[in-house]
C-alpha cells in the first residue's frame, strides 16, 4: 500500500538539463529546481556550515530540524556530514524531519530511482529504509528521526529552544501558505537556540518579512538563478554574511507585493525598528 500511495502522489520528472526531480502531483509543484542533490548540499548543508559546525568538540548534539522532509534530500545531505572521516566530526548529529507524508522518500528509494537521489549506497538506503520502518535510524555518530502530521501541530509539540539549524523547505507559498506566515515561522524561532540559523530556498518578499517578524535577523542566502536567492536567518544579525540592509528596507516600503496574511497593521514600523537596520 505504501508503494501504490507513492506513486499516486508523487512522479519522478527530468529538468531541463535531465537531472530527475519529485513531482507532487497534489500541489504541482516540483520539488528542487535545481536537482534534489546539488541544492540540498549546496541552499541546506553547505549554507549552513554543517561540516564546520560538526568539527567542534561539543558534548551536545548539533540539532537540524528538518521542515519538509520530501524525498529526503536535505536530511540526506546532513546525514553525510556525520559520516564524513571520524577525525573531521567531534559533535554528534541529530535531524528531526517533519512532513505529512513519506510519499516521496519511499519513491525515491525505489532501485529505479535510487541513484538520481543519492540513495544508491546501502548506508543511506538503510537509513531511509529503518526512518520508514521504525521513524528513526541510530548511528554511532548521527541520529535520525521522524514525525509525520501537519507541521503547525507537529512542531510546536516538540518543545522550545531545541534547535540549531533549521531546514525550512516545504511547498512554496502558493501552494501551502499556511507555512510561509508569520505564526509559523514564529513557531519555527521559538524552536531555536542561541545561535541557531534558518535556510529556506525562498527569497520572496513577503516570507523575508514573515521572518523578521518572527524574530529572525534576515540575510541573502545562495544564488539560485538569475536574479533569485535563497534567504538565511538567524537568531542574531552577526551571524548572518550578508543581512538585509536598510535599501531593501526601502524597496519593501515601495513594493506592492503583499505582507504575510497575519502581518500586523504597523508591520512595516515594526521591521524598520529592528536592530539590523538601524
Amino acid at each position: 500500500m505504501a508503494d501504490l500511495a507513492a506513486a499516486l502522489d508523487c512522479e519522478v520528472v527530468l529538468t531541463r538539463d535531465g537531472t530527475p526531480a519529485m513531482f507532487d502531483r497534489a500541489t504541482g509543484e516540483l520539488m528542487h529546481r535545481t536537482g534534489p542533490l546539488s541544492e540540498a548540499r549546496e541552499l541546506y548543508a553547505e549554507a549552513a556550515r554543517l561540516p564546520e559546525r560538526l568539527s567542534a568538540a561539543e558534548a551536545t548534539p548539533l540539532v537540524v530540524l528538518d521542515v519538509g522532509l520530501g524525498a529526503g534530500s536535505n536530511a540526506l545531505a546532513a546525514w553525510r556530514c556525520a559520516e564524513l572521516p571520524r577525525g573531521t566530526v567531534r559533535r554528534a548529529l541529530h535531524i528531526i524531519s517533519l512532513d505529512r507524508s513519506t510519499a516521496a522518500l519511499e519513491l525515491a528509494l525505489r532501485s529505479e530511482h535510487a541513484a538520481g537521489f543519492g540513495l544508491q549506497e546501502p548506508s543511506a538506503r538503510a537509513a531511509v529504509a529503518a526512518l520508514l520502518e521504525q521513524g528513526r535510524h541510530e548511528a554511532a555518530r548521527s541520529r535520525w528521526e521522524l514525525h509525520l502530521g501537519e507541521i503547525q501541530s507537529v512542531l510546536p509539540a516538540l518543545g522550545a529552544e531545541f534547535a540549531d539549524v533549521v531546514f525550512w523547505d516545504p511547498f512554496s507559498p502558493q501552494a501551502n501558505p499556511g507555512l510561509w506566515t508569520c505564526g509559523a515561522l514564529g513557531a519555527a524561532r521559538r524552536a531555536c537556540r542561541q545561535g541557531a540559523t534558518l535556510h529556506t530556498y525562498s527569497g520572496a518578499t513577503a516570507v523575508r518579512a514573515a521572518l523578521l517578524l518572527a524574530g529572525f535577523a534576515v540575510g541573502v542566502g545562495r544564488p539560485i538563478s538569475a536574479g533569485k536567492t535563497a534567504t538565511c536567518a538567524a537568531t542574531s544579525v552577526e551571524q548572518l554574511a550578508e543581512p538585509l540592509e536598510r535599501r531593501w528596507l526601502e524597496r519593501l516600503r515601495r513594493s506592492t507585493a503583499p505582507l504575510p496574511a497575519d502581518a500586523p497593521r504597523d508591520a512595516l514600523e515594526r521591521i524598520a525598528g529592528l536592530p539590523q537596520f538601524r
